[in-house]
């Protein structure tokens, strides 16, 4: 008898052994923006295969350096690398499209209510706007009551795709705030308070009254912040949602950018959110540890496949079929050492 129970718990010590040998670990770095739908994907995508994804949201500069440095299985990024993909030998696709909001602490003022356009804002992000009752934000806000709080600005204090995508919009919008600021990852800000992530944006717009910032809507929701409805390009007003986000890809041209690169921002269409943007990931082409990217990629299948309605929950837009079949092809060209593709 005695035997038989040392029998069944060797074997019940093996059979785990050979689970957590089965079960794979996927690691990641970078955007903040997507950081939300990774983080159920990532859930559902464990319980579904047991395999781990392990994603540390440190800004979009940083998942380029953590990948160029090999030290995470993928990077991601909001900012395409456009022709470094070429210097660095890195394949580059996007996973995930969501739009950015501009949130405020304005008392009185409820998700919505408040309404900008590009010019305005650039005008606000660039310092010229100082107080929230100014004529310009009043003209566009007619039966709005604004006080004559000081506006603080609230901003990315690391290299962020997000501000990437952010002053991409405020450049076309406004002339003075490319001058002025400029457009990147980081930026000139004239004054305000940094933030760490889009989290950290969040807390800071949370907390400090009359302030105003830009983050990826799912953080807006979750903080219960109140972002601005925009004036898209078609002169039309639009509230932030999945369904405008998609608006703003119909007429884009993904073979036109190196790795799918494109901009999303100030796209024409009556019902298109101004300031959209895909996420990317980033994978070098030669693959130091195949099946470690093997593994990454097919989380990424997987994700396509099945994580649809949970990208939708949160108001972010899955890929376009047709963008996804493109998008696996290119996975051939990432392979081992010998010339092998990793991914069949």
């Amino acid at each position: 008898m005695r035997f038989n129970k040392l029998s069944i718990l060797a074997g019940a010590v093996m059979a785990l052994s050979s689970l957590a040998a089965q079960a794979a670990e996927i690691t990641g770095a970078g955007a903040t923006f997507p950081a939300p739908m990774y983080a159920k994907w990532a859930e559902a995508y464990k319980a579904a295969t047991g395999n781990q994804l392990n994603y540390q949201a440190i800004g979009s500069g940083g998942g380029q350096k953590q990948i160029i440095a090999k030290t995470v299985d993928f990077g991601a990024t909001d900012d395409p690398l456009g022709a470094r993909l070429a210097e660095e030998k890195l394949l580059q696709f996007p996973a995930i499209i969501g739009g950015v909001v501009a949130v405020v602490n304005v008392p009185g003022i409820t998700p919505g209510q408040l309404t900008m356009n590009g010019k305005v804002l650039g005008d606000i992000f660039r310092g010229a706007i100082t107080t929230w009752n100014d004529a310009k934000i009043a003209a566009i806000n007619p039966g709005v009551t604004l006080p004559a709080t000081p506006i603080t600005l609230v901003y990315r204090s690391d290299s962020s795709g997000t501000t990437a995508t952010f002053t991409d919009y405020l450049g076309f919008t406004n002339d003075k705030f490319a001058t002025e600021i400029g457009i990147g990852k980081t930026v000139n800000w004239k004054s305000g308070v940094g933030g760490k992530g889009n989290a950290g944006v969040a807390a800071n717009v949370s907390k400090i009254a009359g302030s105003i910032g830009y983050v990826e809507y799912a953080y807006a929701k979750q903080n219960k912040l109140a972002h601005a409805a925009m004036i898209n390009r078609d002169g039309k007003r639009v509230q932030p949602d999945d369904t405008a986000f998609a608006a703003a890809t119909e007429k884009a041209n993904w073979d036109s950018k190196p790795g799918f690169g494109i901009s999303l921002n100030d796209q024409p269409g009556a019902t298109t959110w101004p300031i959209t943007t895909a996420s990317f990931i980033l994978m070098h082409l030669t693959a130091d540890k195949p099946a470690r990217s093997a593994e990454a990629l097919k989380f990424f299948d997987w994700a396509y496949k099945n994580g649809k309605q949970l990208a939708t929950d949160l108001d972010y837009v899955p890929m376009p079929e047709a963008v996804v079949t493109k998008v696996q092809a290119s996975w051939k060209n990432i392979k081992d050492a010998q010339g092998n593709p990793v991914w069949k």
